[in-house]
């Protein structure tokens, strides 16, 4: 199986959709031509275990002394518990916030100090979130071997900051990708792609975005 077969099965499930004539409104105020739901893949057997699949190869690969898996809540806690169930590794996931009650975790599950872990996310865009899951594990003296997610936008933004966290980033399906498919296979009109390459670009301020 390709990298593509992850891009072709997003497209078809309308996971991502693309529409450059009539923008979406991401929750931080960015306008958008792109949308990406990956939370729609865990009602797809196929699909989520093409994804829990290409995950663990990925992790055996380059990752064979992974003690722990970690998902970022909430959209890569599903897949995230997936592919320890598939790797036969303990799983754990990281809050947006600590909670208010009760211990106020900010990760659940059983972690102990100094093991190793690959964090699972569903979808980069600016990567703070991602790596705040990150800054969440060091924080209880965890090792970061790297992060594995779904999809990614490709954002200059997010590769730096991935860089000057010291944190490398593993995806199954990007940007790039997304568009020479949907281009091929008619996802995509050619005459969108000017439209598509400007918000990669500039995706804070293109479109009236509130950044």
């Amino acid at each position: 199986m390709t990298r593509n077969d992850v891009v072709k099965n997003l497209l078809q499930i309308n996971a991502i959709k693309l529409n450059p004539s009539n923008p979406f409104t991401w929750a931080s105020g960015w306008k958008s031509p792109i949308y990406c739901d990956n939370r729609k893949t865990l009602s797809y057997p196929a699909v989520r275990n093409l994804i829990c699949d290409k995950f663990a190869e990925l992790i055996r690969a380059k990752y064979p002394n992974a003690e722990v898996i970690a998902g970022v809540a909430t959209g890569a806690i599903a897949h995230g518990m997936l592919v320890a169930d598939r790797l036969n590794l303990p799983f754990v996931y990281i809050r947006a916030a600590a909670k208010k009650h009760g211990l106020e975790n900010l990760v659940e599950g059983d972690i102990k100090s100094g093991q190793k872990v690959v964090v699972i996310e569903d979808l980069v865009s600016t990567g703070m979130s991602s790596l705040a899951a990150v800054e969440a594990l060091r924080k209880i003296d965890c090792q970061v071997l790297g992060m594995a997610a779904i999809f990614t936008y490709g954002f200059s933004k997010a590769a730096e900051s991935f860089t000057q966290a010291n944190v490398t980033l593993d995806t199954l399906a990007n940007y790039n990708e997304l568009v020479e498919y949907g281009v091929e296979q008619g996802f995509v009109k050619s005459e969108h792609l000017e439209t598509l390459k400007q918000w990669r670009n500039a995706p804070e301020s293109w479109g009236g975005s509130n950044s």
